[in-house]
């Protein structure tokens, strides 16, 4: 019996795009069919995560047109992450295996055949890993490497070059969903599940259409919720932060009281001022630092939905074709 495949889009604002981006994945989805190596109620599944432009409205054109394109409509903006969860939450009732793709384009969709071929293999987890960072700035590829380094030194277990481009199993799917946390960060969560894994490398390309959804603030910002997700690293941190300005300290203390034993002229103020402000910069830092953990913990224990669907056509669409009307 021939498996089921769904694709998750995410989508906030890509009316630019979206013609292309149904094309080119349609494409793959019918040529899939066609090989008799996905059954034919597989789907593209478009999360639509509040968009203020006619991005809806094209999706649900597209799902009048094509029976393999289905959408769901946020009631408002989730966020990426978010409309990914929401998209496999939905499609893991009736998928054998979900692949996730941004709809920018700038991942090669033709890496779903090796991820499909994979999966046919007993592969229960694929990432889609870039081969080169070419249409990266300097500055982007860098800090990315950079980024990666860090992540591994504090023991976050992520894959290089890989982010949110990726199969799952129905299993693998399953168990993901199990993990109920609100501060998303799933590049660092999908390894967490276990399972067979592998990867199928692939060029990534420049953006087709639209402008970019991650500018460099929301980038660091994201950077930073993935580090404080999964390590306590930047609280120990501080913890040797205290111990070496109290050593400097004492340091300073001492040479302070042998200075005055021995008579000698302090001015004072030029060493008071740099102390003054040296410590109430680590202060500030370190209270930050502190805050943000405590807001994360505001955030989860609240246990708030992490997203709330206005409507979808996917589960109709997958009802009639299961029953054959």
């Amino acid at each position: 019996m021939l498996k089921t495949l769904t694709i998750v889009v995410p989508c906030y604002n890509e009316e630019e795009v979206l013609p292309e981006t149904v094309k080119e994945i349609g494409t793959i989805v019918e040529d899939l069919i066609a090989q008799a190596k996905i059954s034919t109620n597989s789907k593209i599944l478009f999360v639509n995560d509040g968009s203020k432009d006619h991005t809806w409205e094209l999706i649900s054109g597209y799902s009048e047109k094509y029976s393999y394109v289905s959408g769901i409509e946020f009631t408002r903006n989730y966020g990426h992450q978010n409309a990914l969860l929401a998209g496999m939450t939905v499609a893991v009732k009736y998928s054998d295996m979900i692949i996730t793709i941004d709809a920018d384009l700038q991942d090669d969709v033709n890496a779903i055949y090796q991820m499909v071929d994979k999966y046919l293999e007993g592969i229960d987890v694929v990432y889609g890993v870039r081969n080169s960072r070419e249409t990266d700035s300097f500055f982007k590829r860098r800090t990315a490497l950079a980024y990666y380094g860090l992540m591994k030194r504090l023991g976050v277990n992520l894959v290089p070059d890989s982010a949110d481009y990726r199969l799952l199993s129905k299993r693998a799917t399953e168990a993901l969903l199990q993990y109920k946390e609100r501060n998303l960060f799933l590049r660092g969560m999908v390894p967490l599940v276990g399972y067979p894994s592998a990867k199928v490398y692939y060029s990534r390309k420049e953006r087709f259409a639209g402008k970019s959804k991650y500018p460099l603030g929301k980038m660091l910002h994201f950077a930073f919720d993935g580090i404080s997700s999964f390590s306590i690293a930047p609280i120990q941190l501080i913890l040797i932060l205290g111990i070496l300005t109290t050593s400097i300290s004492i340091i300073m203390m001492i040479y302070v009281l042998v200075e005055k034993i021995l008579g000698h002229a302090l001015t004072g103020w030029a060493s008071l001022m740099i102390s003054i402000w040296l410590l109430g910069g680590i202060q500030l830092i370190s209270v930050s630092v502190i805050g943000e953990y405590v807001g994360k913990i505001f955030t989860e224990v609240k246990h708030r939905p992490r997203f709330n669907i206005e409507t979808e056509n996917y589960t109709e669409k997958m009802a009639k074709d299961k029953n054959g009307y």
